[in-house]
């Protein structure tokens, strides 16, 4: 009888495992290896998603491969063993988010001459230098020291939303900004430790290589980014304030797992904290600011008097059909 009812618990387990999960999947990769014609292999790769029907964004480059796609749980199984079965990706780390529905509207595959537009004077080849890498447990050790300087290798939107405490707010709107604004703000820094860190590790594989060539000495990086320590089970998130920003319609998602959430962004018109970003209506500007929802609906949620004139304002539109829809 015994085994009988430890049976019947873990079939309870496995069934409420499985009405937990949800099912569409959010998978999260980059690998730096060589890809040779990566043009034909773009092409070749888009058609093969299209096919197996996953959404997102993906780019080849002739220095390796960097993905974010969204499918069902079906749908990504596959994509990742058909990705690691070419032995140029066999090895290929993703991180793996769950979702209620599909992160993007379509597919895109495009080939580009880099991964990252960084434009170094000099090539940064990560297999080759690139900083320390730390686990989340070292890291979040290292970033309680005093000999430390933490630096955010994301745009200034993105730090705006959330970034790790103390950590250095660069101005830049783009990573080709960085190299000049390394040279302007953090030469002061290079006889300290340097630590860098980005959504997946992609961005610190080049930038924390860049630094050292610049001349820094002790140079340290977050080993999968702030998505794999934001899941840690040991960190659990700890000292990470506000969300983190990522590339597809969720806009933005939760870190720290050990505290109430901290809202440290401020809403673009009024300045209550807020940590909602939105895209400006008008199509031909789009800007994305962050945005409470009374300033949403004061404002048409748009950045600006012209942008709230557009005559394509798509929150005047939207709200013209919803009102049509009623009637």
């Amino acid at each position: 009888m015994h085994f009988i009812n430890k049976i019947q618990r873990c079939r309870l387990v496995i069934n409420m495992t499985n009405e937990m999960q949800k099912p569409y999947r959010i998978l999260l990769y980059y690998k730096y290896v060589p890809v040779e014609e990566h043009e034909y292999f773009a092409r070749k790769h888009l058609k093969y998603c299209k096919e197996l029907g996953v959404l997102g964004r993906i780019i080849v480059a002739p220095e390796g491969i960097n993905g974010t796609i969204s499918g069902t749980v079906e749908q990504t199984e596959q994509y990742m063993r058909d990705l690691k079965s070419d032995p140029r990706f066999e090895d290929i780390v993703f991180k793996i988010d769950e979702s209620d529905e599909h992160a993007f509207k379509k597919m895109f595959v495009r080939p580009k001459k880099e991964l990252v537009t960084w434009r170094f004077e000099e090539d940064v080849d990560p297999n080759e230098v690139t900083g320390k890498r730390l686990s989340p447990k070292e890291w979040m050790e290292m970033i309680q020291r005093d000999d430390v300087v933490i630096v955010d290798g994301r745009n200034d939107y993105e730090y705006e939303i959330g970034h790790f405490r103390n950590a250095i707010r660069p101005d830049v709107k783009a990573s080709r900004d960085f190299p000049e604004w390394v040279k302007e703000n953090l030469d002061q820094f290079k006889d300290k430790k340097v630590l860098t860190y980005c959504t997946g590790g992609i961005r610190c594989e080049k930038f924390s290589g860049y630094l050292l060539k610049e001349g820094f000495k002790d140079v340290y990086q977050l080993h999968g980014g702030i998505t794999t320590y934001g899941k840690d089970e040991e960190t659990k998130g700890r000292f990470w304030d506000g969300k983190m920003y990522v590339f597809d319609e969720r806009i933005s998602v939760p870190v720290n797992r050990t505290e109430e959430d901290v809202v440290i962004a401020k809403c673009y018109y009024c300045g209550k904290t807020e940590d909602r970003y939105v895209n400006c209506a008008n199509p031909d500007c789009n800007r994305q600011h962050v945005c409470c929802e009374e300033c949403e609906v004061k404002y048409k949620r748009s950045c600006s008097d012209e942008c709230r004139e557009h005559p394509k304002n798509r929150y005047e539109l939207e709200n013209e059909m919803n009102e049509t829809k009623a009637q």
